[in-house]
């Protein structure tokens, strides 16, 4: 079966929503389909590198934790600043990450990110 949307989005939809299933318990149906939608695809050629993403996400969440939860005000400026460039950083390897799974799946999307850092 062909997914809905390029397997890398998959793949990193999927990550996402394992790490908040981790952390929060709060998404189950969203969890299962696409655990579901994964099990349809031959992805064992990139388990290291969903690790990897699933590392990544996690570092994100750290990293935004205190400002998605309307706390930013407890932390300084350089903090906020410091943690905004972190993020960036990470996102980078993320789509870099992800470029390097469509390439060893063989799927034409990759994600390209016009004046940005990541290219």
């Amino acid at each position: 079966m062909t997914p809905q949307f390029p397997i890398i989005e998959l793949v990193d939809r999927l990550a996402i929503a394992e790490v908040k299933w981790a952390r929060t318990q709060a998404n189950a149906e969203e969890l299962n389909w696409y655990r579901q939608q994964i099990d349809l695809q031959n992805i064992d050629s990139i388990q290291p590198h969903i690790a990897k993403l699933m590392q990544i996400h996690n570092l994100i969440w750290e990293l935004e934790k205190e400002l998605k939860s309307g706390q930013e005000q407890l932390l300084p400026l350089e903090e906020i600043g410091r943690r905004a460039i972190s993020i960036r950083n990470l996102n980078n390897k993320r789509i870099q990450l992800k470029n390097t799974m469509a390439s060893m799946l063989n799927c034409p999307v990759r994600e390209i990110k016009q004046d940005h850092v990541s290219q």
